[in-house]
């Protein structure tokens, strides 16, 4: 769960780095809440409020799922930008689920220090 709050505490941050674990945790969250507020809308009676608890939902969603898919892409040295990649069909959406997928590149990139790697700071 901190992955999810800590992609939502960086909300419209699209600088930096997400690592694999950060996005797709994140992603699952996502999912496993949509797939609830589904399976509440079942009742006929309230189908109507679920709705639009998915809307609103999935317009809060929108931002942070953005940063953190630019966030993680900058993570394998590729720019945000790949992401609009997935209005071409079938093709786009498989190349930028293979970009996610990838290891993020070693050490600092353009876009920042690596989100592995953990700075010790000396105590003196």
């Amino acid at each position: 769960m901190n992955y999810y709050t800590n992609v939502l505490k960086k909300y419209a941050v699209f600088k930096g780095r997400a690592s694999r674990k950060e996005y797709w945790m994140f992603t699952l969250i996502n999912i496993l809440i949509s797939l609830i507020i589904r399976m509440l809308a079942g009742g006929q009676n309230t189908e109507d409020l679920f709705l639009i608890i998915s809307i609103v939902y999935g317009l809060g969603i929108l931002i942070p799922s953005l940063a953190v898919g630019v966030r993680r892409l900058h993570d394998t040295g590729r720019s945000g930008w790949w992401l609009l990649f997935n209005f071409v069909p079938l093709i786009g959406f498989i190349t930028v689920i293979i970009f996610l997928v990838l290891n993020g590149t070693p050490g600092d990139n353009r876009f920042g220090p690596n989100p592995k790697e953990v700075k010790i700071i000396p105590i003196s």
